[in-house]
């Protein structure tokens, strides 16, 4: 069976019916990662997790160790990868609450370390980075939703922002402007690094807000967790049926 890992928030390691068999604690060439690697069973299936941002949530996104989440899980014999984030809906149909499977990125990130291939443990490599979500895994994530009866938009381009603070009303306008239908800040370089291993990624964004100046008041926590509490549990139905088909 191919090996399967999800990287989120550590609320993913709440799923009902998830039995968890082991935590590995890595070091990595990189450094140490957010948190243990957690081996679970799901549906009969073995899956790994990954708390994203620390267990608990305590690393910001531009402080992230991509490089070293990424090493671990190829390490542990993963080739393919869910990632899963809540995001900001720039676009008429990224509304509150909904969830998208997105089919592109635009990186507006800076000074993240970003590729494996600087040193002398990896030669320059330029990787063909056209198509920088599998669409395997994106067509077995659409067919699990279709299953589950639950509402996504197949495709969307995701903007990866540096955080952590959220966008100006400009910066979303401009954005949209670019093509951009979410925003979010951890999508790079995590998806350039599973590429770069040669692993396959796909993406869930649970879209938790509209982007700054969508709306006319300011974006609050409450309006966040709210739509959170909806889409993240959609994200759940979603996984497991995922997991079934994958």
């Amino acid at each position: 069976m191919t090996k399967l890992a999800i990287i989120g928030g550590t609320g993913l390691t709440q799923l009902g019916d998830l039995i968890i068999i082991k935590r590995d604690k890595l070091t990595t060439p990189y450094g140490a990662p957010s948190a243990d690697f957690i081996t679970g069973e799901l549906n009969q299936k073995e899956v790994i997790f990954l708390a994203r941002h620390g267990n608990p949530h305590t690393i910001a996104p531009h402080k992230i160790n991509y490089r070293a989440n990424i090493w671990g899980l190829k390490h542990l014999g993963v080739e393919q990868i869910i990632a899963v984030a809540a995001v900001g809906g720039i676009t008429e149909a990224m509304l509150p609450a909904h969830i998208a499977i997105p089919d592109q990125i635009i990186d507006y990130s800076h000074s993240r370390l970003h590729t494996f291939f600087e040193d002398e443990n990896y030669p320059v490599t330029h990787i063909d980075f056209s198509y920088p979500y599998s669409q395997k895994l994106r067509s077995i994530l659409i067919a699990a939703a279709a299953k589950a009866n639950i509402n996504i938009t197949l495709i969307g381009t995701y903007g990866c922002t540096q955080g952590p603070r959220l966008e100006t009303a400009a910066e979303i306008k401009r954005m949209e402007k670019d093509g951009c239908d979410l925003v979010g800040m951890t999508g790079m370089p995590e998806a350039a690094l599973a590429k770069e291993l040669g692993m396959d990624y796909a993406a869930i964004s649970v879209i938790a807000n509209w982007a700054a100046g969508k709306t006319a008041g300011e974006i609050t926590m409450a309006e966040i967790e709210q739509n959170l509490h909806i889409g993240m549990d959609n994200m759940a139905q979603l996984l497991k049926v995922f997991i079934e088909l994958a």
